[in-house]
């Protein structure tokens, strides 16, 4: 079994933040150097799924990923949101007229 310590952050932890860590372990007298092991931070992905929008803009043109991002960018529901990459647009169904964001 693996024993850990986990370290719960009040804002978003960095590289240097890990460092300062896990020199403040190897200080502490008595610690047993050889079994700490370098620290990490969680990498979490998750994917936000948008139906129910229409697959033509209000511009009578296939809906792009700008509009998708800008659109995102002005509601307040979206507002601690960020995307990592373009959003992929595809149809609910063939023939349909409603997208999958």
């Amino acid at each position: 079994m693996t024993e850990g310590v986990s370290i719960i952050t009040n804002s978003i932890s960095n590289p240097s933040d890990l460092i300062m860590i896990e020199k403040h372990f190897k200080s502490i007298e008595g610690a047993n150097n050889s079994k700490i092991l370098a620290s990490h931070l969680f990498q979490s992905k998750f994917y936000l799924k948008i139906t129910g929008i229409p697959y033509i803009s209000p511009n009578s043109n296939k809906l792009s990923s700008k509009e998708i991002s800008d659109f995102m960018s002005h509601t307040k529901l979206f507002e601690n949101i960020s995307l990592v990459a373009k959003s992929r647009i595809i149809k609910a169904f063939p023939k349909s007229n409603m997208a999958i964001i």
